[in-house]
């Protein structure tokens, strides 16, 4: 179907997780370019529904929230915060933000579910799942790590392997190991509900390989066909989860059970419409169910499978949604060389930016834009930052719009001269201004995001020449009406400008506007007349654009690797203190010291050892996680501290009866807490 064919446009981004801030990596892959693309429909007049969300039910939160000592929901309130003001200021010009927690996800979720399952439409089995023995419940896939089975990856997801882009079952891993204790988990049997991914191939293969192969981008093409056309083929996945954060299935055998995120997450997009569209009062359904609607979605590449095979085959199932005609997923975008890290903050945080460069929005927008990853991995360097700002946006952009209305209020008091007796230069440059639109749209339209903006900054460097060629500031020493054509000619070329390039600098044209006192004009004014006329008055310039100087890039690089080198060298001496407790409560801890009787390792666990401790009292066995740090040779005989009456656990099969203290040093190793002299087995600490 043809753009003029479409009745309206749904464009989403991907959900990102409400787990920490916002990141360059994040802007680069998916939010800068669909927000262009979608201010660019706009501009055009079309109907678009512009959604996107927080992703709150992902794996990643809960383990965020065990990492910090949090509830899932402190973690995601925070982050959904955050995030959506930092959209906000940066200029992402979302219809919707929502978030996977709000009751119509919930209810929307649930509904799709259980029509897909009133179809028969899954396949109940009872399979084994990775189990932690220590920690007592079954793993969700991002609570396992290990060998990737097709690259030989060491730090693989349960579901995808980040470095090869393979989608995973836990079981196809090498060595797993829990995430949440460090032991090596064991299969245990569970039911859940799957979708046989296997039946949709030919549809797949059609819709995606045969369909789509003349428009949609060839890293998307390529992931799909290296799944599509394995050996194994798509296996069943299943759509339900051992986990008591995210949406209950809703089924009473399921208790116990929520929804797989990547069954939940992209429903996302459609309760994030269903919302907009209750507050606007309009229909919600044409967005999604009308085959006039084009749906595009807008992700990074490790979300590729889940976009273009398993989103769709639901969909494709239900029966009444449209599927997406194009999914235009970019690359990845690294950090001064290095893969960007959240763990070791190895980073461009957003808040942290429009903190430290207020008012510069876009020129992170135009710098990320001009370097993204769209068909291969790219780089952010500050030096790039700064030259690109320094010689394209000031030198180019900023100075010709800055030259053309100063001299204009020099030389004609601030209105817009005539435009007398044409020049063959002044009609070459008229007819090349002409063009810039076309050119940019269609690259819009084909989702060439740096061929637009590189157009877009053609079109400000034609601007930019012609007036250093016709000199209008000497030619006004002799010839006013000379002076008068070059200045119409320009500020005609920074009025196109003001409209070509708002969806890539929107703070930027909005200046531009203002100053140019342009009434609201679009793309699709574009043939109708010049947007500004002869006598038109012009507001007072300023400058669009600063130059950056190189303490401020210097700062932010040695920031990285201050930061860098704490993540990688030294912890913090001492970790903060606990919440106070009275007397009586701690009277209640019975401490002594014990001798080490046996010390053996515990088989699967990497992290415990068996000891049998003489308490004075009576003998008890204890599992502790020091393996990492000590032989079981070097314990046998040790007298160590120990809290002996502990509340019994079991662990790995084991009954564990107390607890043998330790320190932790600030570089990460421990010490036991031993007698400093030899003392009778069972002294009481008091």
């Amino acid at each position: 179907m043809s753009e003029q064919q479409f009745k309206r446009y749904t464009v989403t981004s991907a959900l990102p997780y409400a787990n920490g801030p916002l990141h360059i990596g994040h802007l680069a892959g998916c939010y800068i370019p669909s927000d262009i693309y979608v201010r660019y429909l706009r501009s055009q007049g079309r109907d678009v529904a512009y959604v996107c969300g927080s992703d709150e039910h992902g794996v990643a939160i809960t383990i965020k929230a065990k990492n910090e000592g949090k509830s899932p929901q402190e973690v995601v309130d925070h982050y959904h915060e955050m995030m959506k003001s930092s959209f906000k200021e940066f200029g992402i010009s979302f219809d919707h933000y929502s978030r996977t927690s709000a009751k119509v996800h919930h209810e929307t979720a649930a509904q799709l579910f259980l029509d897909l399952y009133e179809k028969g439409e899954f396949v109940e089995q009872v399979t084994e799942q990775y189990y932690d023995e220590e920690a007592q419940q079954f793993l969700a896939d991002r609570y396992i790590e290990g060998t990737c089975p097709k690259c030989g990856y060491g730090q693989a997801y349960g579901d995808q392997c980040e470095k090869c882009g393979s989608s995973l079952s836990p079981t196809d891993l090498i060595n797993p190991v829990s995430k949440l204790s460090g032991s090596v988990p064991v299969l245990k049997e569970t039911k859940h509900w799957f979708l046989d991914l296997g039946r949709y191939t030919p549809f797949l293969k059609k819709w995606i390989l045969e369909d789509h192969k003349d428009d949609w981008k060839n890293n998307v093409l390529g992931q799909c066909r290296s799944w599509l056309e394995a050996g194994e083929g798509l296996q069943p996945r299943s759509m339900t989860r051992d986990m008591d954060w995210g949406i209950p299935v809703p089924l009473k055998e399921a208790e116990g059970k929520v929804l797989y995120v990547w069954f939940d997450a992209p429903i996302g997009y459609i309760s994030s419409t269903k919302e907009w569209a209750m507050e606007n009062g309009i229909d919600w359904e044409p967005y999604w169910k009308d085959k006039g609607t084009k749906l595009v979605h807008f992700i990074g590449k490790d979300n590729i499978v889940f976009h273009c095979i398993t989103f769709p085959a639901i969909l494709k199932t239900h029966g009444e949604f449209i599927l997406p005609d194009n999914v235009p997923a970019n690359e990845f975008l690294n950090l001064e060389g290095d893969k960007i890290s959240t763990s070791r903050n190895w980073a461009v945080w957003l808040h942290e930016y429009l903190e430290e460069f207020p008012g510069k929005q876009d020129v992170l927008r135009y710098v990320l834009t001009a370097n993204a990853p769209e068909n291969k991995d790219n780089d952010f360097t500050w030096k790039d930052f700064q030259a690109r700002n320094n010689s394209e946006l000031v030198a180019i952009y900023g100075n010709f719009v800055n030259r053309a209305l100063v001299l204009t209020h020099k030389y004609f008091g601030g209105r817009v001269p005539e435009r007398k007796g044409l020049s063959p230069f002044d009609q070459e440059t008229l007819e090349a201004a002409h063009d810039f639109p076309g050119k940019i749209s269609v690259a819009l339209e084909r989702f060439r995001f740096r061929e637009a903006l590189a157009l877009m900054m053609d079109f400000a460097r034609l601007g930019n020449k012609y007036l250093a060629d016709t000199e209008p500031w000497k030619t006004v020493k002799n010839d006013e009406e000379r002076t008068g054509t070059i200045l119409n000619i320009a500020l005609k070329i920074a009025a196109d400008l003001c409209v070509v390039s708002e969806p890539f600098l929107p703070h930027t044209a909005g200046k531009l506007a203002q100053m140019l006192d342009l009434p609201p004009k679009s793309w699709a004014d574009f043939g109708k007349g010049d947007f500004i006329m002869e006598g038109h008055s012009l507001k007072k310039p300023s400058l669009l654009f600063e130059k950056i100087e190189d303490d401020q890039v210097e700062a932010q690089v040695t920031k990285l690797h201050q930061a860098k080198e704490k993540n990688e060298g030294k912890a913090p001496l001492a970790a903060p203190m606990k919440e106070i407790v009275s007397f009586d409560d701690f009277a209640k801890l019975d401490m002594r010291v014990v001798t080490i009787l046996q010390a053996e390792r515990v088989k699967k666990s990497k992290k415990l050892l068996k000891l049998i401790v003489d308490t004075g009292l009576d003998k008890k066995t204890v599992l502790s996680g020091i393996a990492a740090y000590f032989t079981p040779e070097e314990l046998v005989g040790k007298q160590v501290t120990m809290l002996i009456n502990l509340a019994p656990r079991r662990m790995m099969g084991e009954l564990s009866e107390g607890m043998v203290l330790m320190a932790e040093g600030g570089d990460g190793s421990y010490k036991l807490l031993q007698p400093h002299e030899t003392t009778s087995t069972g002294a009481q600490i008091s």
